[in-house]
C-alpha cells in the first residue's frame, strides 16, 4: 500500500519545517526615535547580520543629536540598515547604504519603500571596493560596523582618508570587538566618546577637531 504523507497538525513535516526554517532565517529591528520611532522592520538573518543594539543606537544618537539633522551619512556594513535608518528617521539629508550580500540589500530597499522613504540608497557592493573609488564628495556621518575580528578597520581606513571620504567637520562612527585595546586613525581625528557594552567597544571621532 502507498505510504500515508507524513504529517502533524494537518501539515506535511517537510513543508512546516521549510516554514519553520523561514522563520528563523528573518530578523526584527525596531526604529527607537525620529519619525520613524517604533516601526518594525524585517530582515533576512544571513551573513551573520548583527544589528547595533537599541541601548547603544540610543547612546550613538544622544551623542550626535546636534550633528544628524540635514547630514549626508554613509553606512558601511550596513547589514539590516539600523544605522542609517535611525539616522534618516533623525532628519537626515540622506543616507547611503553599502552591503555585498543581496538578500540584505533587497530587503533594505524594500524597507526603505515600506518607509516610504526617497532619501535612501543602497549599494550592493564589497565595503573595500566602493571605498577604493574617489567619493563624488565627502560626507557628514560615516558609520561603521565591520565584521569583528577580521581587521577591517587597519584595511578601510586609509581607503576613507585617501579617496575623500570625510572632510574636516566629518564624523566617524566605529564599532569593534571590545577586546582591541586600540584602534589605529589619522592624526586628525580626535576622539569625541567612547563606550563598551558587553562585546561590543563604540567610539565617536571628530575629523579635523
Amino acid at each position: 500500500m502507498p505510504r500515508k504523507p507524513n504529517r502533524k497538525n494537518g501539515r506535511p513535516l517537510a513543508r512546516r519545517r521549510a516554514i519553520q526554517a523561514t522563520v528563523q532565517d528573518t530578523g526584527e529591528l525596531r526604529l527607537i526615535g525620529g519619525d520613524w520611532r517604533s516601526r518594525r522592520l524585517t530582515f533576512p538573518a544571513v551573513g551573520g547580520v548583527r544589528p547595533t543594539p537599541s541601548r547603544v543606537r540610543e547612546t550613538l544618537f544622544n551623542w550626535l543629536m546636534p550633528v544628524v539633522p540635514g547630514a549626508s551619512c554613509l553606512d558601511l556594513f550596513a547589514g539590516s540598515g539600523v544605522l542609517g535608518l535611525e539616522a534618516l528617521s533623525r532628519g537626515a539629508r540622506e543616507a547611503v547604504f553599502v552591503d555585498h550580500t543581496r538578500a540584505l540589500c533587497d530587503a533594505l530597499k524594500a524597507n526603505l519603500a515600506r518607509l516610504k522613504s526617497d532619501t535612501g540608497r543602497v549599494v550592493c557592493q564589497d565595503v573595500a571596493g566602493f571605498l577604493g573609488q574617489t567619493a563624488d564628495a565627502p560626507f557628514d556621518l560615516l558609520l561603521m560596523d565591520p565584521p569583528f575580528r577580521e581587521n577591517w578597520l587597519d584595511r578601510l581606513i586609509p581607503l576613507i582618508v585617501d579617496n575623500g571620504w570625510v572632510a574636516d567637520g566629518s564624523w566617524v562612527y566605529i564599532e569593534h570587538e571590545s577586546e582591541r585595546s586600540q584602534v589605529v586613525v589619522p592624526s586628525n581625528w580626535s576622539l569625541h566618546r567612547e563606550k563598551v557594552a558587553g562585546q561590543v567597544c563604540y567610539r565617536l571621532y571628530k575629523v579635523g577637531a
